[in-house]
């Protein structure tokens, strides 16, 4: 698309298992299901459906009198086996039929199942205008993953099954139907049209799809293979703007995987209210509308060009090679995310592809360190949707690189290639990668599938070094400071150590060390004194690392070292170091360092040093050719709590950036300036402005207005910000700024008075009724900010009576979080506020300090 566990709370980690996970697996196989045929009628104005499903199963032995299929709230009317009446029994969960005659193995039986559907609440939905959104498209589609298939028609719902499948379905005019595979005809019958699909690949039953709507259809093609955009009518041209490189990329991985793209179309279709970002069905896949762009969106390089990449990925990896359960996931979505990675440096160079796999592995780290650690496959948790985490995506993608990293680029491509030809049309565990690897290199990796993919965690290393100029020495002390208490924890990697010298030209002198025990200390006979040093080289590990340098070693490092992240870690240890001097190196760079990643990370080191001299070193980055490094040096401007940041982000602010999210960032960063105590007196300038946005900004996502909400939450002890806030979560509003209205609501709730604090949980609670997940996800988000007991009651609530797995377990960590807050009594929130202001004192004593010293030089 997005358990037996190794590390738990004894060593600092929250426990991935939460009360009622179990070990799951797949169930009995009674036989294999051959095909699978929906026949079915949509009666859109009444939301509801009916038809028959028919699956011909081929038994795996003699003698099966009783059938079990996945059926979750589904009206059957009548079960046949050629013809003959079937006794049958419904329980709301399953389909439990008694064969009339027992099963011959090998002689395959079609069961007809005919059913009716009325406002399901899972696996199909309808999308139709409202009182509130008369302007709503009308629509049908689909989801799935994991096990949601069952909520729209009889299966037997589990990746294991793998079978060629066909929908054919009526629709009123003028409405189109898109699903798997090649489209057989369409028929007109008076007011409707009959759709009819088939797709002779075989897939599992979390594939197939079904979308209906008033579509544009723009065509496209790839060496004569249909490639189709579905958007709605009058947004062609971000449909253009937003996948038009899909033609390319088919190419580009097809090559990548070493097999052409395996199906005879692709299709992506783009609807409304879609509760995942997209959804790799079979040739069919489906997008949120949220990701269609507008030209000036273009500008933020934003998410739609790689969930592109990702989801077209799936097509090989999901479709083609298919997992077998769910605790294999990571097969397909780490390589899907590692996907991303692979389109960035074909599209834009290394150094982006370097740049986005560090993000990748950030997003996991941080839910490492502050939701839970697990290991990547386990087959223990209460639904499978929990394992849709960063685990299995970003913590995936980094697996495949460091595979790749041990490989070499030659023998990664042929392990891949034959991983995806031996497995094409099957399912897969994975031993079976590591198998194709060892086949096609002779390498076996289980050294690190069990240290990364069979255990959770990843190392984190303290790295020093000091040089012996007597006997040109280099020493390098590396600690494996997440083993500081228990050995168990303990990496055992070859890592590549570079010693960087910068005349006559940059050159890295490179070696390997093993490292392997909690702490070890290697020495280095060189030439001569290296201007920095690179540990692992290439950074191809997924780790944490802390650089215990000189200044002078940093500097040259992030000067020269010709890897991007190496230099981003020289910038965070130079920060570290704080003072006017890493202040102005770090400013040297953001001027001048040629890669945008960087600059962007400088930024945000800078605005982590508490100075004021820093803001003027900050300013001149407004003016980057990049708006995502502009957006970083208005995010860092809005740390400092300044009256100059202040000053300089108001312009942006009333007079707007080309970029949506640069000038978001500014509203945000004024709203946070406006609620310290220096600037305090700007609040009220600041709520006009906010105002004066929400009235006139309105565009694409609502980003502008959205940080105007989120401005206003900054304010957190100000009546007329919260009054604002709930004015903007009534059913009216657009959907993307009502959602962050409600998120703000839990922002802004910690400084309100408790009358206000009791508006707001009412308010959420009212909230927390409604049905559409992305609601039910920012109310979440919103009762997870609070300091107050009520939150927990509303969590508790929605937690009981919600559908959707991804929003229990949420609001049941939300729950946890909430009782952590409420550790922190008014005491502890006025020694924060007392500490906050020590802190600006602080800053300002040591600027002066600062510059007192400068000018002493």
């Amino acid at each position: 698309m997005s358990r037996s566990y190794f590390d738990t709370e004894t060593n600092g980690h929250k426990s991935f298992e939460l009360p009622g996970s179990r070990p799951h697996y797949n169930p009995d196989r009674p036989g294999q299901v051959e095909h699978i045929f929906l026949d079915l009628v949509l009666n859109i104005p009444q939301q509801s459906y009916s038809g028959t499903c028919t699956i011909r199963l081929n038994p795996v032995c003699d003698g099966i009198d009783r059938l079990s299929l996945d059926a979750v709230n589904l009206q059957i009317e009548s079960v046949k086996i050629a013809g003959e009446s079937q006794t049958f029994d419904c329980d709301g969960e399953q389909l439990h039929i008694r064969l009339s005659s027992p099963t011959v193995a090998d002689r395959p039986i079609e069961i007809a199942i005919a059913y009716a559907v009325e406002h399901p609440q899972r696996g199909l939905y309808f999308i139709a205008p409202t009182e509130h959104y008369p302007n709503k498209p009308t629509q049908v589609w689909t989801q799935g993953e994991d096990e949601d298939s069952r909520f729209w028609f009889p299966c037997f719902d589990y990746p294991g099954q793998l079978a060629t499948s066909e929908i054919r379905v009526k629709v009123p005019k003028p409405y189109i139907a898109i699903s798997n595979g090649e489209l057989v005809n369409v028929q007109e019958e008076g007011d409707t049209k009959i759709f009819h699909w088939s797709q002779t690949e075989i897939h599992p039953t979390y594939l197939m799809t079904l979308a209906v709507g008033d579509f544009a259809e723009i065509q496209d093609e790839w060496k004569g293979i249909p490639v189709t955009y579905y958007v709605e009518k009058l947004r062609e041209e971000d449909a253009r703007r937003s996948m038009g490189k899909t033609p390319r990329m088919i190419e580009f991985f097809s090559q990548k995987f070493g097999y052409p793209y395996p199906f005879p179309k692709y299709a992506q279709v783009c609807v409304d209210d879609f509760i995942f970002g997209g959804m790799e069905n079979t040739s069919a896949t489906l997008l949120t509308d949220r990701c269609l762009l507008d030209e000036r969106a273009l500008l933020d390089k934003p998410f739609t060009e790689f969930l592109v990449a990702h989801e077209l990925a799936h097509q090989w990896f999901g479709d083609l090679v298919v997992i077998k359960h769910w605790s294999h996931a990571w097969i397909k979505e780490g390589m899907a995310s590692y996907s991303e990675v692979l389109w960035s440096e074909q599209e834009y160079g290394a150094e982006d592809a370097a740049y986005y796999l560090l993000r990748e592995a950030r997003s996991y780290l941080a839910e490492d360190r502050e939701r839970y650690r697990r290991p990547i496959v386990t087959h223990i948790y209460r639904e499978a949707i929990e394992l849709y985490d960063r685990h299995l995506y970003e913590k995936g993608a980094c697996v495949y690189h460091m595979i790749r990293a041990e490989l070499g680029d030659e023998l990664f491509n042929r392990a891949i290639h034959t991983f995806v030809n031996d497995r094409a049309h099957q399912t897969v565990e994975t031993i079976d990668l590591l198998r194709a690897i060892e086949k096609a290199t002779g390498r076996n990796l289980m050294f690190l599938f069990d240290q990364y993919v069979f255990r959770g965690g990843h190392p984190d290393f303290k790295v020093a070094y000091s040089w012996d100029g007597d006997s040109n020495m280099a020493k390098v002390t590396v600690t494996q400071t997440q083993a500081a208490n228990d050995e168990k924890a303990l990496f055992d990697l070859k890592i590549p150590i570079g010693f960087g010298y910068t005349e006559p030209q940059v050159e890295l002198k490179t070696f390997k060390i093993r490292a392997n025990q909690k702490e070890q200390s290697f020495y280095f006979s060189l030439p001569s004194k290296p201007a920095f040093i690179s540990f692992d080289a290439g950074n191809a590990f997924l780790k944490t690392v802390e650089l215990e340098y000189g200044l002078a070693e940093l500097k040259a490092q992030l000067q020269s070292d010709p890897d991007p992240v190496s230099r981003i870690y020289a910038a965070g240890a130079i920060a570290l170091k704080g003072g006017l001097e890493a202040v102005r190196v770090l400013g040297t760079a953001l001027k001048s360092d040629r890669f945008w990643g960087v600059r962007l990370e400088v930024a945000k080191k800078l605005g982590e040093i508490k100075l004021d001299q820093v803001v003027e070193t900050l300013a001149p980055g407004l003016t980057d050719e990049d708006a995502r490094v502009r957006k970083a040096v208005v995010d860092a401007l809005a740390n400092l709590k300044t009256p100059a940041s202040y000053d300089l982000l108001k312009p942006i602010v009333e007079k707007g950036d080309p970029s949506y999210q640069v000038e978001a960032s500014a509203v945000v960063g004024l709203g946070k300036l406006a609620a310290s105590a220096t600037l305090k007196s700007k609040e009220d300038e600041a709520i006009a402005l906010f105002t004066q946005i929400l009235r006139e900004r309105a565009g694409w996502n609502e980003v502008v207005r959205s940080g105007a909400i989120a401005g206003l939450s900054q304010l957190k002890t100000s009546a007329i910000a919260l009054e604002q806030i709930l004015e903007y979560t009534t059913p009216t509003v657009t959907q993307p700024l009502r959602l962050a209205a409600i998120r703000a609501l839990g922002a802004i709730s910690t400084g309100q008075t408790p009358n206000n604090v009791d508006w707001i949980v009412e308010r959420l609670e009212e909230l927390s009724r409604e049905t559409f997940f992305l609601t039910q996800v920012s109310v979440t988000v919103a009762l997870g900010q609070m300091e107050t007991p009520k939150a927990i009651a509303v969590l508790q609530a929605l937690a009981n009576q919600t559908p959707d797995g991804r929003v229990r377990r949420i609001a049941e960590e939300a729950v946890q979080r909430v009782q952590t807050n409420l550790g922190s009594d008014r005491a502890v929130k006025q020694l924060r506020e007392e500490l906050d202001q020590l802190k600006k004192e602080n800053q300002e004593l040591k600027s002066r300090l600062e510059t007192l010293e400068a000018k002493a030089k």
